[in-house]
């Protein structure tokens, strides 16, 4: 299923269900109203939301509506932790508040900054010493993500509209990697490609399992299989951005859009 966070005046929005082509969205006000939720108490209401899945994608659902994804916060706005995990070296806990929707803008720190790709974990509880077969297990959802950086220090991060169950993307998802390249533009300009599946030395239940090595991550945590802009080749282009630049990320056929819908930020004009 394909879950979003709608804007409703709140600090954590309301969850909505969303069909499989993005065309249309249903408030799962009856079984959750926020995703942290859902994430709480996984295996009681998800197989709820499963039903409604059904329903919207069969054009059964009586109170559907058009999804809009200019309507999308982060799918948690507020992270009960967020992890970057680079290529290599260890990883990183980074701030998990404040995080921005698909079509949100950073208004932030001035200065030029730099945005990283990648693909973002949102757990269950998973916990401490669980290797990755344990730890992937505790995988509840994947997103896409944009770490905006600035001298090397993360400030927030933007996410895809939709955040999907890994069975959603088929034969592209296996062993705790997804094998589809994200598509990458700036400005409008495509920049390339990147294959996590090939560009990352690990996958995602082995940086998991180093996530809880020491300690438990909680219902509601994020991590981020993240590709350093050194490693990017031409994606590096993402590097010194300002004020009116806009970075947009997609997966690629087959999967295509309609798999996590289109990640578009943009660098905000501080008045």
């Amino acid at each position: 299923m394909k879950l979003a966070t709608y804007q409703d005046g709140s600090r954590d929005g309301q969850l909505v269900v969303v069909s499989r082509d993005l065309t249309q969205a249903h408030y799962a006000t009856d079984i959750a109203t926020r995703l942290q939720q859902l994430l709480d108490d996984w295996n009681f209401l998800s197989p709820q939301l499963e039903d409604l899945s059904t329903t919207l994608n069969q054009g059964k659902a009586r109170h559907a509506f058009p999804f809009d994804p200019a309507m999308c916060m982060a799918p948690l706005p507020r992270a009960a932790a967020r992890l970057l995990a680079p290529p290599e070296g260890s990883l990183r806990r980074v701030a998990s508040d404040a995080l921005m929707g698909a079509r949100e803008a950073w208004f932030g720190a001035a200065g030029p900054l730099q945005a990283v790709p990648g693909l973002v974990a949102i757990t269950g509880d998973i916990d401490t010493g669980a290797d990755a077969g344990q730890a992937l297990d505790g995988l509840r959802l994947l997103a896409l993500g944009l770490d905006w950086q600035q001298d090397g220090e993360s400030l927030s991060a933007g996410f895809s509209p939709v955040a999907v169950t890994p069975d959603e993307l088929g034969e592209a998802w296996r062993g705790g990697r997804l094998s589809v390249p994200l598509l990458w533009r700036r400005n409008g300009q495509a920049l390339g490609a990147l294959d996590l599946g090939e560009a990352l030395p690990q996958g995602l239940g082995e940086r998991l399992a180093e996530a809880v090595r020491r300690r438990p991550l909680r219902a509601g945590s994020l991590l981020m299989l993240a590709a350093q802009p050194a490693d990017l080749g031409g994606l590096a282009e993402a590097e010194g951005l300002a004020p009116g630049d806009g970075l947009s990320l997609v997966a690629a056929e087959p999967l295509g859009e309609e798999a996590f819908g289109r990640l578009d930020n943009a660098v905000g004009q501080l008045a």
